[in-house]
């Protein structure tokens, strides 16, 4: 049982990673009609931002220590963020652990701005044109980004530490009322799940419970009709664009301590969350989200060693064999709604 448990963990981890992505891809196809294969770059500059907010936070200037000498007594230079010296040390040093989260907080302009140059310069020109034609210009904007971020970053992953506080594992077999040390799990990835949990929630929410949203629904249903009433649905669309863009991005920063940022990461979330959405359904939210943390479980249960050793490899390809299985039966998906992508 603890095993059990141990899988839907990691499950829920993976599959918190995967809907978020594929929320947002499912916005921008139901909103836009985009088939956005850009998406996973969004991903991953939102994990870069985490990056960045790390290097801002670490600018340093040499300051004379007197304090610290060398072998011949003379005061040794040392460098010293700036953020010390402007908040102190103590109150400094707390920004520095903190950069991941505070990273958010970079991610939201940074995305709202990718987002609308994204859509405004290039996206627009696509709304008519064939999927194929978006699948290509979108696969070429994701290869470009991801050259631009090789570039300014390097090819190496890049360490995006925890917080000090959630760096740690904790026992939640005491809590569950096994034997000690049975279910060890990061923090940090409990954190991540719960943060995915609120993001999607807030998504759902205002998608149901604002005026916005329910013109942004019924503009999903039947954007003619909208039109004709007055309300300009496109800057609506633009901005449910930009929407989709920080929630990727939120997910790719977030992300960062538990896979290093690497300018390939997105593509490598890029297929599996497209899988998602298709499984879920194109243009169903509810069923992305659910495809995301029933595709990330399944894919946990089969990257234990068990199951490995009598089916090796099972863990890289049991989601697109579910995928096959689930369009077999239910060529929409799970929850696919008719008339999406069958013109």
């Amino acid at each position: 049982m603890d095993a059990i448990i141990l899988q839907i963990l990691n499950g829920l981890d993976k599959g918190s990673a995967y809907a978020l992505i594929a929320l947002g891809l499912t916005l921008i196809f139901g909103t836009l009609g985009v088939v956005n294969f850009a998406h996973g770059a969004l991903f991953m500059i939102g994990a870069f931002c985490a990056v960045t907010m790390q290097r801002l936070l670490t600018l340093s200037h040499v300051v004379v220590d007197e304090s610290q000498t060398d072998f011949l007594g003379n005061p040794l230079a040392v460098n010293v963020p700036y953020v010390n010296s402007i908040f102190g040390e103590e109150l400094g040093q707390a920004l520095i652990n903190w950069s991941v989260p505070l990273s958010v907080l970079l991610v939201i302009p940074v995305m709202l701005l990718v987002g609308w140059a994204i859509e405004r310069g290039l996206i627009k020109h696509f709304y008519k044109r064939p999927h194929a034609d978006q699948i290509l210009v979108t696969f070429g904007l994701a290869i470009v980004l991801q050259e631009i971020i090789r570039a300014m970053y390097g090819a190496n992953p890049i360490q995006s530490p925890a917080p000090p506080l959630f760096s740690g594992s904790v026992d939640l077999g005491t809590y569950l009322g096994f034997q000690a040390n049975a279910i060890v799990y990061p923090i940090w990835r409990l954190v991540y799940f719960f943060f995915s949990a609120i993001i999607i929630a807030a998504v759902f929410a205002f998608l149901q419970f604002t005026t916005f949203g329910m013109v942004v629904r019924a503009g999903m249903a039947d954007r003619e009709t909208v039109g004709m009433l007055g309300i300009d649905i496109d800057k609506r669309f633009t901005f449910m664009f930009g929407l989709a863009a920080v929630v990727a991005g939120m997910a790719g920063a977030m992300y960062a301590p538990i896979l290093s940022p690497n300018y390939h990461m997105g593509m490598d979330f890029l297929v599996l969350s497209f899988v998602v959405v298709v499984v879920g359904g194109m243009g169903s939210l509810p069923g992305a989200v659910a495809a995301g943390f029933l595709l990330g479980i399944l894919q946990g249960f089969a990257s234990m060693n068990e199951v490995k050793a009598v089916l090796p490899g099972i863990d890289q390809i049991v989601i697109y064999l579910v995928a096959i299985i689930i369009l077999l039966t239910r060529p929409r998906g799970l929850m696919g709604r008719r008339g999406v992508m069958e013109d």
